[in-house]
């Protein structure tokens, strides 16, 4: 078969094209890896002004005795109170670029969902230190933990922390261990309704407690319910989160009120509604093993 030059060329050109693509490509994947493995910082490159997009990671800087070095928050950040003094760039679920660089960082800590992830992407861009953590299951929080704990030269103490929760955990789980496991229901917010789903942390903490998750199997991770799937569900008790620390008894008449109309669900029966302040459950960080005590208690209460 005779090849024309032009033909030569032409694949010649393609596979230039293709080649270039293909390096392209692996060095945006090889970019988005690295982010898995955090440079331990030297002692004398210890970063001094944090910015921290998210409320669990910053009660993890301050569980690691960095809060001095906090120099901005989300709005949503309230915990400990310290928090409450630092700048804010914005909420979790928008925060805001501008704002961020504003504070001159020289490391910023985001999550993974796409909102904090465009801000991330941006600060690399444009030569800031970011660390990218995925907090949303219970063995992700060590992991997170540790990063953190290399990224500020604080690894020591992280994995001290690390420790400490683990062991917190275990104690708890072992106090309620071997009693009834109640059905329990999560709920996420009451209007539309919305609970959690069987592949959440907080199934996992359920669980941990002694107790199951009234809803099994499902493939959304908070799931809408139908009040046909709310009577079929079987809970022995509804858990709702409150939507302001202020107004939990009134939200909780409201809650009462709201479910009366499932009087078949052994929850409605026997009064088994609780609307709870849940920022210590609902916050994957140092204060998990109170949110499990709470939710053990809740849950085994004559």
């Amino acid at each position: 078969m005779t090849i024309h030059k032009s033909t030569l060329r032409n694949w010649l050109f393609a596979a230039l094209i293709i080649s270039v693509a293909v390096i392209a490509l692996f060095g945006i994947y090889a970019r988005r890896c690295v982010q898995t493995t955090v440079p331990s910082a030297s002692p004398e490159n210890k970063p001094q002004r944090i910015v921290s997009l998210a409320p669990d990671v910053t009660e993890i800087l301050f569980e690691l005795g960095l809060g001095d070095s906090v120099i901005a928050v989300s709005n949503d950040c309230d915990w400990p109170p310290q928090a409450l003094e630092k700048k804010k760039v914005g909420s979790f679920w928008q925060p805001s670029l501008e704002a961020v660089i504003a504070c001159q960082p020289d490391l910023v800590i985001t999550l993974w969902f796409e909102q904090q992830s465009r801000v991330a992407e941006s600060l690399e861009r444009m030569g800031y230190k970011v660390v990218t953590l995925r907090l949303e299951k219970l063995g992700e929080l060590a992991p997170a933990i540790d990063k953190i704990g290399e990224a500020t030269g604080h690894g020591d103490r992280a994995r001290q922390l690390i420790g400490d929760i683990n062991r917190q955990l275990e104690r708890t789980k072992q106090k309620f261990a071997g009693g009834v496991r109640s059905r329990v229901l999560w709920v996420v917010q009451p209007d539309p309704l919305r609970v959690a789903g069987s592949n959440t942390f907080i199934t996992e903490l359920l669980e941990l407690a002694g107790a199951q998750n009234a809803l099994s199997d499902t493939d959304v991770q908070y799931p809408g319910l139908s009040s046909e799937e709310v009577l079929t569900c079987g809970a022995d008790v509804i858990i709702q989160a409150a939507m302001n620390k202020g107004t939990i008894e009134r939200q909780r008449q409201e809650a009462i009120e709201f479910w009366s109309k499932y009087e078949n669900l052994p929850a409605v029966k026997n009064n088994r509604i609780y609307v709870i302040d849940a920022d210590t459950i609902l916050r994957l960080g140092p204060r998990i093993p109170q949110g499990l005590e709470q939710i053990g208690q809740i849950i085994h209460q004559p």
